[in-house]
């Protein structure tokens, strides 16, 4: 076509348009997110009055920094115990809910969810035991929906490892949870059924959720450990015995009134007495924290917010689960330390393994039998018989697991150690371990701290929750 009837076509072509467009209804504005939702931490946790480690930060980031906060709870803590009534079971539930929403609503803090997960009654050290009650999965796409939901730009939650001070594995549990959600929030191919908008948002029956895929920047976790030691420069410690600018009281103060809500779980208690007779000395346990993850500038003891951009952030995928290759015999710890071992590096937490060495505590302070997971691991081509001794410390005794194992080509074979422990008339730090031969050889070596105390009181230090 000639260059000139070329121009007048689409000069023809364009004053057909033009007037059509101008004829078009202007469709309505596409909605924002739900700002009223909207929170700079989220706070995932298990049970009502597990937030209590956080809350010397929280007050301060509530109060003088103005952050709007968020909290999930798993459970409504219906197996824990009840100091003040008969109340128990699923009416225990809800009074601790109700325990759980009045402190928050002091300090500001409306947005509270449970997801009615059961509270595992018998603690052990394994938090698979409480996924598996929970039924991971759907407890994990409610967490996912929840980070959604309120767009957290920080999510703090339990220490997902196995430390001695450790009184719950739902504690654990919430922070593997948190840990993958952190991870799958912003991932669109996630629960997509969250993030696919329907077609009439302001009709009835919609089954797709209208969500945004969203990345936090920075993941934190808090640990109830006896021992303080592997905690220092990890993250960043929060003093709570400062003076709030615009409370005008100590933050130990804030602490205090929020933790004598719990009345119920014993704690709320000597809070309340403490508040009322004006000595809070007993509250200011500093706040200290674990830099999980970061995905903005800043160091690792620097403040909870530095770095953090109020606009979001591109998604970060994790490193993903890799199979490993073996070609020998080993001797592993089991689950969790097996677990945590692959998790961290799945999820690129893997500084997580250096925080300290495998450890477990006695609480009982009397004689008592111990279990202990083990693996041996035959990646060779052909069946192999392993012999496993334990080494205790002088008095103890080896109950279960001393024998010789038939261990088939390229299996594992798992193990359940028992041993006695003695009572200490002292708190004390033990060393057990277990070595693997095969063909006169050693093969592997496992070993684990122990800490040992007369009364089981260094476990569970003043203020730290339980159930």
């Amino acid at each position: 076509m000639p260059p000139r009837a070329l121009l007048s076509t689409m000069l023809f072509a364009l004053i057909l348009v033009r007037p059509l467009a101008a004829q078009l209804p202007l469709a309505p504005a596409s909605p924002l997110p739900d700002e009223r939702l909207a929170a700079d931490i989220l706070v995932v946790v298990a049970h009502p009055d597990d937030e209590i480690l956080l809350i010397g930060y929280l007050v301060r980031a509530i109060c003088d920094e103005h952050k709007k906060v968020a909290v999930v709870y798993a459970t409504r803590g219906d197996h824990g115990a009840n100091r003040i009534g008969y109340e128990q079971a699923a009416s225990l539930a809800l009074v601790r809910e109700m325990e759980a929403r009045r402190g928050l609503a002091a300090l500001g803090i409306l947005s509270v969810w449970f997801f009615d997960a059961p509270n595992v009654s018998e603690p052990t050290e394994d938090p698979l035991g409480s996924l598996e009650k929970w039924s991971h999965g759907e407890v994990l796409e409610r967490t996912v929906r929840l980070i959604r939901l309120t767009r957290p730009k920080v999510v703090m939650t339990w220490l997902p490892d196995y430390v001695v001070g450790e009184n719950h594995v739902d504690h654990e549990a919430a922070g593997v949870l948190a840990t993958e959600a952190f991870d799958l929030a912003g991932n669109p191919l996630a629960f997509p059924e969250q993030v696919t908008p329907p077609l009439n948002y302001r009709g009835y029956g919609n089954l797709k959720e209208g969500l945004h895929p969203w990345q936090p920047q920075k993941l934190y976790y808090v640990s109830d450990t006896a021992h303080t030691d592997f905690l220092k420069g990890v993250g960043p410690t929060y003093t709570i015995t400062d003076v709030s600018p615009s409370r005008g009281v100590p933050y130990s103060k804030l602490v205090a009134e929020e933790v004598s809500t719990y009345l119920t779980q014993g704690e709320g208690i000597p809070a309340q007495k403490a508040v009322a007779a004006g000595d809070v000395s007993a509250y200011k346990q500093p706040v200290q924290l674990i830099l999980g993850k970061s995905f903005v500038k800043g160091t690792t003891t620097g403040d909870v917010f530095e770095g953090v951009t109020p606009e979001s952030i591109p998604y970060a995928p994790p490193r993903g689960y890799q199979a490993e290759t073996h070609s020998e015999l080993a001797l592993e710890l089991g689950s969790p330390w097996y677990f945590y071992r692959q998790f961290w590096q799945a999820h690129n937490i893997e500084h997580l393994a250096n925080l300290h060495r495998p450890e477990i505590g006695l609480k009982e302070g009397q004689t008592s039998t111990y279990s202990i997971p083990l693996l041996l691991r035959n990646d060779t081509d052909q069946p192999q018989e392993i012999a496993l001794a334990a080494v205790l410390p002088t008095g103890w005794k080896d109950v279960k697991g001393t024998a010789r194992y038939p261990v088939r080509a390229h299996s594992v074979y798992p193990i359940e150690a028992r041993f006695i422990a003695l009572p200490t008339s002292s708190p004390e730090w033990y060393e057990v371990s277990w070595h693997a031969e095969a063909h006169g050889k050693t093969v592997g070596s496992v070993s684990l701290r122990v800490f040992s105390s007369p009364t089981g009181a260094a476990f569970e230090p003043a203020g730290i929750p339980g159930p």
